[in-house]
């Protein structure tokens, strides 16, 4: 180990002059592009203004008319509200700290700035702490911005004094810096001990012992007959919302939160004093350990990292006893497994594979792609888990329909969070060399369209899997199931064209980093129609369904007249983006 600061040249270790240099030239940095943004990204500007404008106001209408409905009913509406406070908190804890593990990672050791940083006469403790910073602000911003709505419409409908809304924001600031540190911790720990066999048998059987807890903690609770005896409601609720106990844990940190807000609304100063209190100790304590012993680690980590060859270890070894024929001096031919499989797709050219093989390892390659695809993931697992609990009970068709056009905005905004994400940078990372494909035989045209069918295959498989499983939980018969699989599979293509073309429309060759890529006009642009045109289709779907919404037999005139509309919109959606970026790749000057 390299004690901080103890490196040839460095700083000493108390010497803050060169962290605060790297905070003002990136503050400066910062402030320039944002002054460049009124030139050159006026139309950007005006899209994203609105559009957080506009989830700002819908947020904040939707959580304040939700709480005040529960509030409306004397003693368990305040159960209700205090037992969803706790579970926001504590599942937005979890999120941090994946999110913060997955960007500390990224940050420490896939980052252009690190590599430049580390050589240099700073000290390894002065990078950590710059790093640590971004990544807290990178990870935690979303969180702020989803959460600052609903705090301010349980304020208002608690009727709070002004008081409260400072006091709640430095709480939800100490709160971000707790899964911040252990995210970081994780990141260091994988990166410096992720090729030792005992780390990996730990890892995996501790992910397995999670979500087995998970499953066995959400389990649906049995209504028995001693419940239905029950004359005191509360205490049927209560027993209803036995699984949600494991949030109301008081060394989390999230209950030190939740009661802190909880003790100020009900006017319980003291109590809220103790548990801010507790929530700064641990604060300091961890954020101190993290920005004086962590830059060491750091070091050895990196180090580890440059000199591992794979990041799972033993990958050439492992393809070669698979089948991969060695190439001269050890190295993989062109015949490896992975070119195999592709080559066995049918109707897929030679020149379209190898493109598709090119893809396939560069996503591999990169640890933050298939990083956040194992969150995402891990996210729809939690949504099938849960999925069951709104399996159909009644015969209300109203239920029956809203939960099925519900479950299909939610499988069609995970399918645009993937295009979105993964999709839409695929052609800026073709980077510089982009005129190679310019100028071979395939063409520019070809590439992006053959970009937009392996995307939508792929995205397809995936969201046409994921709508027939969750209309089977939800005991949804053939004929509904069938109406969903078609209007998935047509918003799949409309989807992917879309972002397919603006990716191609919009492109950034000097940027590396799909998520800088997704961050910039084209990306948000691409992001906000998706979103819009999810919710103008369901919406029309919904309108038009042939089963009606009360039992009553639809319209036909109705059902067609929104099918056609449904169809229109997918056309204009989709269509013009795609036929535009194939005339653009067609011309481009490379």
């Amino acid at each position: 180990m390299i004690p901080d600061g103890n490196r040839v040249g460095a700083p000493a270790p108390g010497s803050a002059a060169p962290f605060l240099l790297l905070l003002q030239v990136n503050a400066r940095s910062m402030a320039r592009k944002a002054l460049s943004l009124r030139e050159k990204s006026r139309l950007w500007v005006t899209v994203i203004g609105i559009f957080l404008v506009g989830y700002a106001v819908m947020a904040y209408g939707l959580f304040f008319q939700g709480l005040r409905f529960l509030s409306r009913f004397p003693g368990l509406g305040g159960l209700l509200v205090e037992r969803m406070l706790f579970l926001l908190f504590a599942c937005l804890f979890a999120l941090l700290l994946l999110s913060n593990l997955v960007i500390s990672y990224s940050n420490f050791f896939r980052n252009r700035e690190s590599d430049f940083l580390l050589p240099l006469p700073v000290s390894p403790g002065t990078i950590f702490r710059w790093k640590f910073l971004e990544s807290v602000v990178l990870a935690s911003w979303a969180f702020l911005f989803l959460i600052a709505p609903l705090l301010l419409a349980y304020g208002h409908v608690q009727r709070v004094d002004w008081q409260f809304y400072p006091m709640v924001g430095g709480l939800v600031v100490l709160f971000i810096l707790l899964p911040a540190v252990a995210g970081s911790w994780f990141a260091l720990l994988l990166a410096r001990h992720l090729d030792r066999r005992l780390f990996q048998i730990v890892l995996v059987g501790g992910i397995a012992l999670l979500v087995g807890f998970v499953v066995w903690r959400t389990r649906p609770t049995e209504v028995t007959e001693e419940m239905l005896l029950e004359n005191r409601v509360l205490v049927v609720i209560d027993r209803l919302l036995d699984n949600t106990r494991v949030v109301q844990f008081p060394l989390l940190p999230s209950y030190w939160l939740s009661s802190a807000v909880q003790h100020w609304v009900e006017g319980a100063f003291r109590g809220a004093i103790f548990y801010g209190a507790v929530l700064l100790s641990h604060t300091l304590f961890f954020g101190l350990i993290a920005v004086t012993r962590f830059g060491s680690v750091l070091y050895e980590a990196t180090s580890c990292v440059r000199g591992r060859g794979s990041l799972l270890g033993g990958w050439s070894r492992l393809r070669q006893r698979l089948g991969a024929r060695p190439g001269p001096r050890g190295s993989v031919a062109s015949s490896s497994l992975l070119e195999r499989w592709v080559g066995l797709v049918p109707g897929l050219p030679g020149d379209i594979g190898a493109i598709l093989v090119k893809d396939i390892r560069v996503f591999w390659r990169d640890t933050t792609q298939w990083g956040q695809t194992l969150m995402l993931f891990g996210l729809l697992t939690v949504y099938l888990l849960n999925l069951r609990h709104f399996t159909r009970q009644s015969d209300s068709a109203f239920w029956v329909s809203l939960t099925g056009f519900l479950n299909l905005g939610a499988c069609s905004l995970n399918l645009a969070t993937i295009t979105t994400r993964f999709v839409f940078p695929q052609f800026s990372l073709e980077g510089r060399r982009v005129w190679l494909m310019g100028l071979a035989p395939l063409g520019l045209a070809r590439v992006v369209w053959w970009k937009f069918v392996t995307a939508s295959v792929l995205t397809g498989f995936l969201t046409l899997g994921l709508t027939l499983l969750s209309c089977r939980m939800l005991h949804l018969e053939a004929g509904r199931t069938a109406f969903f699989a078609a209007a998935i599979v047509g918003m799949t293509l409309v989807l992917n064209a879309l972002s397919v073309g603006l990716g191609t429309l919009y492109p950034n060759f000097a940027e590396t980093n799909p998520g800088k890529i997704v961050s910039g006009f084209g990306g948000t642009f691409c992001l906000v129609l998706s979103f819009v045109y999810i919710l103008g289709s369901v919406l029309l779907l919904a309108l038009g369904s042939p089963w009606g919404w009360h039992g009553e037999e639809a319209l036909a005139g109705r059902a067609v007249a929104s099918g056609l509309g449904f169809v229109l919109a997918s056309l204009l959606t989709g269509g013009i983006p795609l036929q535009l970026a194939l005339r653009r790749a067609a011309t481009m000057e490379l």
